[in-house]
């Protein structure tokens, strides 16, 4: 691996394991919204939107059923869900806390999400994982997600080192993608997507353990 000077974390998939709970929020929001729970009746596969902004997800939903619903209003509903699940579990990875912890004296480290800010909240409330990370960028606050650059170079000027120097960890195909498209290293998790599906990062590791073995820059 290259020299690096900071260390950029996803969320979902590489921080909590919450692409489960994500995907059951959004079940949960249709059938009370009277839908039912069969997407593929409703045009809509839950694993094309992994990665990717709620926003884009309830996109394609309003253009295909047009429901009374604004987007504020069905992003609140799943939103809220997901934040008491979260709350309520603290589903983070095994050896992830360790990770961090292991890795936030030797290097600045950020938080990227594609998730609001209120899920990202939650997220680093547990065990105040809050303290490592020097920053915190959620999707609300770029104009294109993943798997454009957007949030990935919003993170590094943040951190106030530059994309070339910075390494991300990823579990997703379009979080991948956008790290690449940032001109950063991309280390990716198997988390979510098998090996070969994550084939065009740097590195795929599938336990955190490989993630403390990374080596300093050199002098």
């Amino acid at each position: 691996m290259k020299p690096f000077r900071a260390v950029i974390f996803d969320m979902d998939g590489v921080i909590v394991d919450s692409e489960p709970l994500h995907k059951e929020a959004f079940h949960a929001v249709l059938d009370d919204l009277g839908y039912g729970r069969d997407l593929a009746r409703l045009g809509l596969n839950f694993d094309d939107y992994i990665g990717r902004s709620d926003f884009v997800l309830w996109q394609d939903f309003v253009a295909r059923h047009h429901p009374p619903q604004t987007m504020e209003e069905l992003i609140t509903l799943k939103r809220d869900l997901v934040v008491a699940m979260i709350r309520r579990q603290e589903p983070l990875f095994d050896g992830l806390p360790e990770l961090v912890a292991s890795l936030a004296p030797r290097w600045p480290l950020a938080v990227a999400s594609g998730s609001e800010r209120a899920v990202i909240d939650a997220v680093l409330e547990i065990g105040d994982l809050r303290r490592h990370f020097g920053a915190v960028v959620s999707a609300s606050e770029v104009t294109h997600g993943k798997p454009a650059p957007d949030i990935f170079l919003l993170a590094a000027n943040r951190l106030g080192v530059p994309p070339e120097d910075c390494v991300v960890i990823e579990d997703s195909k379009p979080g991948v993608a956008a790290g690449l498209a940032a001109g950063m290293q991309v280390i990716a998790v198997t988390n979510t997507h098998p090996a070969d599906e994550l084939a065009q990062a740097h590195h795929v590791v599938q336990h955190y353990a490989e993630l403390r073995r990374l080596r300093p820059p050199d002098p």
